[in-house]
């Protein structure tokens, strides 16, 4: 019967697997074979990013206790995938003061969070100086609390306000309390998508440039990639080898974070003709793949709850993921865009979700250090212990030593992607 089953999977996408077993490392073409795959390839490939992250970090599945902070929604980007931004005449429009965002930090802290994750929309009355103030507001009352924020596009914007060079503007923000910087506002890193997908935002070679000054003065990040709406599997190759490329001279990528794209509440979808979101199969593949790729080089591949809910990523946590991300407790940008997953996953839960699949609840900090590993159900703490406090180590040294809206897009035909 086994044997059946082998001789069922076509003999070059079995032979990929192979090599990606045996320690190859997969080429761009390979990756676009098996992003491709179904019936019995499909579960062959499954099969093997599962075996792959045994082997790359064993049997632990770890997560977060996080929370995000979203500082304000006013942004005039117009990122046609976006659900979240709002121009700042409209009813729904915030901008959180200090005070907002301690009080967000303070309930974080009593329900055992060691992390908030900051972002927020492009608002063109902020500078510099306000992200900096943000870091020093915070750390000033919690100075133990990880402060993972600002993704690429927010660097870009704050960077070019300051005047100073880059390494010197993360040097700068770094010594005001940044821990590490979300790998977000990626999408495709390819310049002919992300023309259509948003084209204010910053480009593909700019990504690059901030992700790798950030890893060169000492900043660690996340990776990311959007998938799921207009793109090609050559595109997301494409992008996972850009990421290998920048890992294999940096370290600086903590994990990689395949995000689905959410589609009902967009322009992306509603209007310019896109896909409704990752199939089922796409979503698993897509984590198989990029283990299997990103190896040895990127070993933590999360999974976006989010994005698939609680189900598909206990699947996709058996097809080569290894992290079920963060207990977030609040969450904005993915519901704005129609996601029905919820905003908070407590810890509690995240263990019992894991202990469904037989495998070890692990609660990290957010670089991937280990804090507490639950083998035993017995030794559990209890559920949101109040007041609680964690300290946490600042950002770290590695390898080299040094840490539906409508939007004014251009709505293209979309029939040759």
């Amino acid at each position: 019967m086994l044997d059946r089953i082998s001789s069922s999977v076509s003999p070059f996408v079995a032979s990929i697997l192979d090599h990606a077993l045996g320690g190859g490392e997969i080429s761009t073409r390979d990756a676009v074979v098996l992003l491709g795959t179904e019936g019995p390839d499909l579960h062959a490939l499954l099969q093997a990013g599962d075996i792959a992250r045994r082997e790359d970090v064993g049997d632990d599945i770890s997560y977060v206790v996080c929370r995000n902070i979203n500082f304000t929604n006013i942004c005039y980007v117009g990122c046609s995938f976006c659900g979240f931004a709002r121009h700042a005449d409209e009813a729904e429009a915030y901008d959180r003061s200090d005070e907002e965002m301690l009080a967000k930090c303070a309930d974080a802290v009593a329900r055992g969070a060691t992390e908030v994750c900051i972002q927020g929309g492009i608002h063109p009355q902020k500078d510099h100086h306000h992200y900096r103030n943000i870091l020093l507001t915070i750390k000033a009352v919690y100075p133990d609390l990880h402060i993972h924020a600002f993704s690429p596009e927010e660097i870009d914007y704050s960077h070019k306000k300051s005047g100073m060079e880059l390494a010197d503007y993360f040097r700068w923000l770094i010594e005001a309390g940044l821990g590490t910087m979300p790998g977000t506002a990626a999408e495709i890193l390819d310049d002919d998508i992300r023309n259509i997908l948003s084209p204010n935002k910053l480009k593909t070679a700019r990504w690059i440039e901030i992700v790798r000054t950030a890893h060169s003065v000492g900043l660690r990040s996340s990776s990311t990639l959007m998938y799921g709406h207009i793109e090609k599997p050559e595109h997301i190759a494409n992008h996972l080898g850009i990421l290998r490329n920048i890992q294999k001279d940096t370290g600086g990528f903590t994990e990689f974070v395949p995000l689905g794209f959410i589609h009902e509440k967009n322009t992306l979808y509603n209007h310019m003709g896109a896909r409704a979101g990752a199939t089922m199969n796409e979503d698993l593949r897509m984590v198989a793949v990029s283990r299997l790729f990103l190896r040895p080089w990127i070993t933590n591949i999360q999974v976006s709850w989010v994005k698939m809910g609680i189900k598909l990523g206990q699947m996709a946590l058996s097809s080569g993921a290894n992290d079920f991300g963060g207990t977030l407790m609040e969450e904005s940008i993915s519901r704005e865009s129609g996601s029905d997953h919820g905003e908070n996953t407590p810890a509690e839960d995240f263990r019992s979700y894991i202990r469904e699949i037989g495998r070890t609840p692990v609660e990290r900090n957010t670089v991937y250090r280990v804090l507490r590993r639950f083998k035993d159900p017995a030794d559990d703490p209890p559920s949101l212990e109040p007041q609680a406090s964690v300290a946490v180590s600042g950002p770290e040294r590695f390898r080299d030593g040094s840490k539906v809206r409508d939007v004014n897009v251009r709505v293209p035909e979309l029939n040759n992607y």
